[in-house]
């Protein structure tokens, strides 16, 4: 089969001649640096070769599990936030029905998501809308008090108990956590969970390729064999000793910083395919809190064309041109849909009949690209062949090493995420969680004094 294939002539033609070819040396070392464990963070660097070294039997595993919750439940809700739903529910809404929450599949149980905000309105609908149901839960936490995560879990896990009791409430609850410590670790011990491991030196926005992403891809019906076949072949064409210019990720790191020090700080990845919006939202927490520290960082941003053509692209035709693009582009659809003539052509669109309505899609991202370019805008193109589990696997560990590359060109820690405490800190302390009275008292004098 084939793999991905990056097109960067289009932003390169913004930069210097040899600018890119320039980076060679310092994304060599960056990927060297990942081999051999000497960068910044490289506790966590269990994602590098994850994809080789995931066994069929331990594949096998997580389809049995997944299996028992397809075969007792009419819905699986997966509880997690950020890194432990991102990427699951980027696979799942790529390669699903755009409509199948609303088509009752007798084979696969409906997917649902929840410990990603704490929304009253939110978990009261998902709590009323499972009453009745039977439904299982996926809980993904390391630490299993994640706020977020464990106040949706708690709720979930009385609702479950309540509803199929407590017997067989626990054939339908498993845990994806830590090996060995954590409230979600002694909670899965306790109650007697099917249970799987987050690995240690895997963090959550690298983990798509765990039990944290494949169990809820398998549950939802897909190949996670395929899934993990397409990341293998990657991991090939993306390895140290493939030449700079033949390795996709190494050239995208170059790329993307070579822009950075030419003043385009701000990545907007597009797609022209509705499917592929949470992979957006995958894409930028990965991106995003992978880059953004020590006052460095290209913000990742995402447009869903052609729909945001309608309300962004303005900004992004003739805005500031602190910019660039990175356009996924799905080349032939699954399903065939002509476009029909009619005979009074009110609209005036007759000189469509008989495209392919991707056709007609096509033609947008192309004019779209011109246009874009012609404004300004640098252009990074990644072809997909098919919208399939092979080819999300390619682009999952594409996107990963490539992130891996350019945060150690950027001189950052690309595995850690200092940033993300702040708020909650200052959250347990406005909601008196024991053990926070002195930062608890020092909030309220200060708000009490902005008035």
């Amino acid at each position: 089969m084939n793999n991905i294939k990056l097109d960067i002539t289009k932003a390169a033609c913004f930069l210097e001649a040899g600018a890119v070819k320039a980076f060679e040396p310092k994304v060599k070392a960056a990927q060297e640096a990942l081999e051999n464990g000497t960068c910044p963070g490289n506790d966590f660097l269990g994602w590098l070769h994850l994809p080789t070294e995931i066994t069929p039997a331990f594949l096998d595993e997580i389809e049995a599990t997944a299996k028992v919750l397809c075969d007792n439940c009419e819905a699986v809700v997966v509880a997690g936030i950020g890194g432990s739903y991102l990427g699951a529910r980027a696979v799942i809404e790529a390669l699903s029905n755009s409509f199948g929450w609303l088509i009752q599949d007798k084979k696969n149980p409906t997917i649902l998501f929840a410990g990603n905000n704490i929304g009253e309105d939110y978990l009261f609908e998902l709590t009323e809308y499972l009453k009745g149901k039977k439904f299982g839960v996926i809980n993904i936490s390391k630490s299993g008090t994640t706020t977020e995560t464990a106040l949706t879990f708690r709720l979930l896990k009385k609702q479950c108990e309540a509803q199929r009791g407590k017997e067989e409430a626990k054939k339908v609850i498993v845990a994806v956590t830590d090996a060995k410590r954590g409230a979600a670790r002694t909670c899965a011990d306790k109650e007697g969970y099917k249970s799987f491991i987050i690995p240690d030196n895997v963090g959550g926005r690298f983990s798509v390729l765990t039990p944290v992403g494949l169990l809820p891809i398998a549950c939802a019906g897909f190949e996670i064999k395929a899934l993990v076949g397409g990341a293998q072949d990657m991991e090939k064409a993306c390895g140290k000793d493939v030449p700079f210019e033949e390795n996709p990720a190494a050239q995208y790191a170059a790329v993307r910083n070579a822009l950075y020090g030419k003043g385009k700080k701000i990545e907007i990845m597009v797609n022209y395919q509705p499917k592929l919006h949470f992979v957006s939202e995958w894409w930028k927490q990965l991106y995003g809190e992978s880059e953004g520290k020590d006052k460095k960082g290209i913000f990742p941003a995402s447009v869903d064309f052609t729909t945001d053509l309608h309300s962004m692209g303005q900004w992004i035709q003739d805005g500031e041109r602190t910019i660039f693009e990175t356009v996924i582009s799905i080349e032939e659809p699954e399903k065939k849909l002509l476009f029909p003539e009619d005979e009074e052509n009110l609209d005036g669109l007759n000189f469509l009949a008989g495209k392919r309505v991707d056709e007609v899609n096509k033609m947008a991202e192309l004019g779209t690209r011109l246009a874009h370019v012609d404004g300004g805008v640098p252009n990074i193109r990644i072809s997909v062949p098919k919208l399939n589990e092979y080819y999300i696997g390619q682009l999952i560990y594409f996107f990963e090493i490539g992130c891996g590359i350019s945060g150690n060109v950027l001189g950052v820690n690309p595995f850690n995420q200092p940033g993300v405490e702040a708020y909650k800190k200052n959250m347990f302390a406005l909601l008196d969680k024991p053990g926070y009275e002195e930062d608890s008292k020092a909030i309220k004098a200060r708000l009490a004094k902005e008035g």
